[in-house]
């Protein structure tokens, strides 16, 4: 047995060698699956509503979850002043344990790991709520998220063209200079107007505490999906009510879109659908070429245990982990006292 005092840790650094050990694509398309996975057994999980401590600066949130066999949390901070300051606006870590035993089997990095799950929760929503077909994606807020976003609508729609959108240029220089070369025809906009038109999907991810109209009710034509990302609390959204009131609405667990979603500007009883229905075949995603669907993205707990458990599983393979000694582990259980004590380093003799 492995001694029982040590918990694998995969730290920034071996995050990014693993990913690129399997391909960044790839390792979008394998998220994916896990995703749909356990969606497809969705009343296996405990659920819900992320804990959040909000402050005028942020938020601070655990998200927890367990399917009886497997224990995960995430813990994931929201502060988009921290941009000013050098500072990630988002970062995360997280903890995969045995339901039995109470042990964790895992500690990562989830900074890195929640912006690939939420690209592949986007991208799996969107095969399924999106037209046929589509090749054309407007990215309005070129941020953190957006190099993720392009390559997991690439992974597995087959998006090939971006047109890209920030108030801040800068942001859309960087997302430019990171996508150059990887095979997209990239346009560059001046306004969300510009941005959107002629696309088939529009995600907007952006990171305002506040609520917003980056996409107004005239700019979305027929057909188009939308794949709202930024709004994911309290006050913060994203579209203008107009988008939601003639759009069919997809979320990931109804409890806690109601509450952080852009459908928190609507009535408590305005009808959505929760994205496992859909996967599942229990109800469908678009009806027909000229629906607009809105796919209401806030990123729930399941997620980050697909998320989660894909790494755990690909350690196997790909070993980039280092060995934390995390918990105690007494000769005799009951002896955590003495444990301690014959720890203590021997008097000095003068």
């Amino acid at each position: 047995m492995p001694a029982l005092n040590i918990v694998p840790f995969v730290s920034v650094d071996n995050m990014m060698r693993l990913v690129h050990a399997v391909g960044i694509e790839a390792m979008l398309v394998r998220l994916a699956g896990a995703v749909a996975e356990d969606f497809s057994r969705w009343d296996a999980f405990h659920k819900t509503p992320r804990i959040a401590a909000h402050s005028p600066e942020g938020v601070i949130e655990l998200m927890p979850t367990s399917d009886g066999h497997t224990y995960g949390f995430k813990y994931v901070n929201g502060h988009p002043k921290n941009a000013a300051g050098g500072r990630q606006t988002v970062t995360a870590f997280g903890v995969l344990a045995d339901v039995g035993n109470g042990y964790p089997v895992l500690i990562t990095e989830m900074t890195l790991l929640t912006a690939l799950r939420t690209a592949a929760t986007s991208a799996l929503a969107a095969k399924s709520l999106a037209r046929p077909g589509s090749r054309t994606m407007a990215l309005i807020g070129n941020g953190a998220q957006a190099e993720f976003q392009a390559l997991a609508f690439r992974a597995l729609l087959g998006i090939d063209a971006l047109r890209l959108h920030d108030i801040d240029p800068a942001a859309t220089r960087k997302c430019l200079r990171n996508l150059a070369g990887l095979g997209f025809d990239l346009t560059v906009c001046a306004s969300t107007e510009e941005a959107v038109r002629g696309a088939d999907i529009v995600t907007t991810v952006t990171a305002d505490k506040r609520n917003a109209v980056i996409l107004g009710g005239n700019l979305v034509g027929e057909g188009v999906h939308v794949n709202a990302v930024g709004g994911d609390c309290p006050g913060k959204t994203e579209l203008a009510p107009e988008v939601l009131a003639r759009a069919a609405l997809f979320v990931e667990y109804e409890p806690q879109t109601r509450i952080e979603g852009e459908i928190q500007q609507l009535a408590p009883d305005h009808p959505v659908t929760e994205l496992w229905r859909v996967l599942t075949g229990e109800a469908p995603g678009r009806r027909d070429a000229r629906q607009v669907t809105v796919f209401d993205s806030v990123g729930f707990a399941i997620e980050d245990f697909s998320a989660l458990r894909t790494v755990r599983d690909l350690l196997a393979e790909h070993p980039y982990y280092e060995n934390l000694d995390l918990l105690a582990d007494p000769d005799d259980p009951r002896d955590l006292f003495g444990m301690l004590q014959r720890a203590r380093p021997p008097r000095l003799v003068a």
